[in-house]
């Protein structure tokens, strides 16, 4: 059971580093350099403290312990205060290169990632 739940997991951080990689190579080619590096950040925003959360829970399968209720709340409050920080260091940083729409595109390629474990049929 415990080594299933761990490829699910796995199976999930690869496809949204895929869905990130779509992201930034097809706004690096529609828009360019400034594109590419606003949906990095995108990405990053939300595939950083997911591939940090997964690794938590990869350990904890892992040594056999069971990861409970409240260190999973933890874990998601981690996951979307890092996010919300990280789009809000963007706005602030107000540098004038940043690509809203490129950047959104690439949290929404990441936070749809099991869309590809859909079309694989490779859910867990």
């Amino acid at each position: 059971m415990a080594r299933r739940a761990g490829q699910g997991i796995v199976r999930a951080l690869v496809a949204q580093a895929l869905m990130g990689l779509l992201a930034i190579g097809l706004s690096a080619w529609i828009s360019g350099a400034y594109a590419a590096a606003s949906a990095l950040i995108g990405a990053a925003a939300y595939f950083v403290p997911n591939a940090l959360f997964a690794l938590r829970l990869l350990l904890g399968l892992m040594g056999g312990g069971n990861a409970g209720a409240l260190s999973f709340f933890w874990g998601e409050a981690f996951k979307l205060g890092f996010a919300v920080l990280t789009l809000a260091t963007a706005a602030m940083a107000n540098t004038g290169w940043l690509v809203w729409p490129a950047l959104l595109f690439g949290l929404l390629c990441v936070l749809k990632g099991y869309v590809l474990l859909l079309f694989f049929r490779k859910l867990p």
